[in-house]
C-alpha cells in the first residue's frame, strides 16, 4: 500500500532537533527522511511551514511570512508543503509574499499555528488567509490541541473554535491537524458536521517504536470513541509529525486504530483529494 504522510517537518527548529536526538531517535536531515520514507513504503511527505529566527525561539513571533521548510538547502524530491503563516505580520506585503509563495508547484496549502500565536482560527487577521485559499483552491491547515510548547495558549488551539470558520467560508476545504487531540470528541463532531473539515491524525505519540508499542488501548480509548463517533474516514489522513515519531512504528499504530477497509482512504486517497497539487510529485 503506498502511504502518503500529510503532516510532517523539515525545518531548522531546535526542539525539532532535540526530539529527534533525545526521544524519537530517527536521524532528522535530509538522508534521514528520505531512507525512513523509503523503508516504510512512505511515496510523499507533506510538510508545515514553519521558522524560528532566534535558536529555540518556536513559535517565534518574529518569523517572516511566508514561513518554509529551511533544515536544507532543498527539499527532497518526494516532499511538498504548506506555506506557514505567523498572523503578528500579516500585513499587505506579507500576503503580497504569501500569494506568490502559494502558487508555486511544491507550495500545496497554507498552515495556520493556532494555540502558538493567541489568534483564533475566526480572527479578523485570517480572513485573507481564507480568501487566498479560495481563490487557489488550496486547503488550510489548522494546528489544533496540546502545543509543543509551553508558550502556546490552549484556549486558541481548541477544535470547537474551527466550527465558525468551516461555516464562514464553504468554499474552502480545511484540515483539523492531531485532530484535536486530547479534546478528539470535540474535534470528531467538527469534522461529523462540516463537509469541508477534514482531520490529519499526526503528533499522537512522541518517541521511538518502544514508546509507540507501550501505549496501550486503554490510552487511546478517547479516539476510539472520537473514530466512531465521527464515522467519516474519507476525511481523515494519516500524518507522522516527523522528527517527533519514528515513521515504521507510528504507521503500524494508526493501521490499528482504522479498521482495515479504510486504509487506503486514511493512508492515500484522502490526502491526494485535500491536496491535489500534491500529486505530480508522487515518487513512484
Amino acid at each position: 500500500m503506498k502511504i502518503i504522510d500529510a503532516h510532517m517537518h523539515f525545518s531548522n527548529i531546535e526542539e525539532f532537533k532535540r526530539t529527534a536526538k533525545e526521544l524519537s531517535f530517527v536521524d532528522y536531515s535530509y538522508q534521514g527522511i528520505i531512507d525512513e520514507y523509503k523503508d516504510n513504503g512512505v511515496v510523499l511527505g507533506i510538510g508545515m511551514g514553519v521558522t524560528e529566527k532566534e535558536k529555540g525561539g518556536f513559535p517565534d513571533a518574529n518569523a517572516e511570512n511566508p514561513m518554509g521548510m529551511d533544515l536544507a538547502s532543498e527539499l527532497p524530491a518526494n516532499i511538498v508543503y504548506c506555506a506557514g503563516v505567523n498572523p503578528y505580520h500579516l500585513d499587505q506585503s506579507a500576503l503580497e509574499r504569501l500569494e506568490i509563495e502559494i502558487q508555486k508547484p511544491y507550495v500545496v496549502g497554507m498552515k495556520i499555528y493556532l494555540g502558538y500565536y493567541p489568534f483564533y482560527a475566526y480572527d479578523d487577521v485570517y480572513q485573507p488567509v481564507y480568501e487566498l485559499a479560495k481563490k487557489y483552491g488550496l486547503p488550510v491547515v489548522f494546528h489544533t490541541g496540546d502545543t509543543y510548547s509551553e508558550r502556546g495558549l490552549l484556549k486558541y488551539s481548541h477544535p470547537l473554535t474551527l466550527d465558525e470558520v468551516a461555516v464562514q467560508h464553504r468554499e474552502v476545504n480545511f484540515m483539523m491537524a492531531h485532530f484535536g487531540d486530547p479534546w478528539m470528541l470535540d474535534g470528531a463532531e467538527v469534522v461529523y458536521k462540516n463537509r469541508n473539515m477534514y482531520a490529519d491524525l499526526s503528533g499522537l505519540i512522541v518517541g521511538d517504536k518502544k514508546d509507540v508499542l507501550k501505549m496501550n488501548d486503554e490510552r487511546f480509548q478517547h479516539m476510539r470513541h472520537a473514530l466512531a463517533y465521527c464515522n467519516r474516514y474519507e476525511r481523515l489522513l494519516f500524518g507522522t509529525d516527523w522528527p517527533l515519531v519514528q515513521v515504521g512504528p507510528y504507521i503500524d499504530f494508526i493501521k490499528e486504530m482504522i479498521p482495515e477497509e479504510y486504509h487506503e482512504q486514511v493512508f492515500f486517497k484522502t490526502a491526494l483529494k485535500l491536496f491535489p497539487k500534491a500529486a505530480a510529485f508522487l515518487q513512484d
